[in-house]
């Protein structure tokens, strides 16, 4: 495991427990979730106040307000009415969901049919994403959009931190001089921006590709859905899916601290998944790659 990185089980502190979550720390930052191929797909990020799917809602994430939902496949969306709804329930304030484009009208009409069987409002702010854009979360978050290759509509999440920097020509300057500078009217600091986490959902490999700087992000989180050796590569990338030989392909490039493989098929259990990775997975990535199982 990469440094500074722990693993545990999730101890929830309320009651309900409706979902199975696993949670992995990684330099001050929590990653919680759990994803497994046609069954669930949902993760959260609690320090940043986000999380990406919601093929279920476990009772401990209600309480983050912005959601990036990658496409529309029910393993990945199923639950979105429900997180309305328990909002609306607890007195929470809407949240906003970040969906692709496309998809805007068809979750409207879903929400208003479950308005009609619940009898209950569905409060919420529906965000349509189109790839290569940017939602501004904060004065300290950004989140890139790109897009990634499924079998519908699918779109991939880079969230940068902005921090401001003193610009190289001011360093020998004193504090009143550059203050004087500023209250002058001339910029002395310079955004820079960290790769935090970058998420892709289901994807072919070619949603890594298209959005380099995903290989840069100190976290990231992506499917491995097959790694069974022998499986056709055509079809597997056909139907928008990543195997690990495609993985392997491309283990020089990168250069993140963490990598947290899931989604993996229900076709093999989770021991047979674990010894082929373990066996087959690079050396220079077998102390960043966490099998998310």
């Amino acid at each position: 495991m990469a440094a500074d990185t722990d693993l545990s089980v999730e101890s929830l502190d309320h009651p309900v427990d409706n979902a199975p979550v696993r949670t992995i720390t990684h330099n001050g930052l929590t990653i919680e979730g759990y994803s497994r191929a046609a069954v669930q797909t949902y993760w959260r990020l609690p320090e940043m106040k986000l999380g990406f799917d919601l093929g279920v809602q476990p009772w401990s994430f209600m309480s983050t307000p912005n959601w990036f939902l990658s496409h529309t496949h029910l393993d990945h969306v199923a639950a979105l009415p429900v997180y309305v709804a328990r909002r609306r329930m607890m007195k929470m304030e809407p949240p906003t969901i970040y969906v692709p484009a496309g998809s805007v009208e068809a979750i409207e009409q879903l929400l208003r049919a479950f308005q009609k069987l619940d009898r209950g409002a569905m409060p919420v702010k529906l965000v349509g994403l189109e790839p290569n854009t940017e939602i501004e979360l904060s004065r300290e978050l950004v989140v890139s959009v790109f897009p990634t290759r499924h079998t519908i509509p699918s779109l991939g999440f880079l969230v940068w931190e902005r921090r401001r920097k003193l610009k190289p020509e001011y360093h020998d300057l004193s504090g009143d001089e550059i203050r004087d500078i500023r209250l002058s009217g001339v910029e002395v600091s310079a955004e820079i921006r960290i790769p935090k986490v970058a998420y892709l959902g289901d994807t072919a490999p070619q949603g890594l590709d298209v959005f380099p700087d995903v290989y840069k992000a100190e976290v990231l989180i992506m499917e491995m859905t097959f790694v069974a050796p022998g499986e056709r590569a055509d079809k597997i990338h056909k139907y928008g899916h990543t195997h690990l030989d495609d993985f392997i392909e491309r283990a020089d490039r990168f250069e993140n601290e963490l990598i947290i493989a899931s989604h993996f098929s229900t076709r093999l259990h989770p021991d047979q998944i674990q010894r082929i990775v373990e066996k087959r997975l690079p050396d220079r990535l077998k102390s960043r790659l966490k099998v998310w199982l």
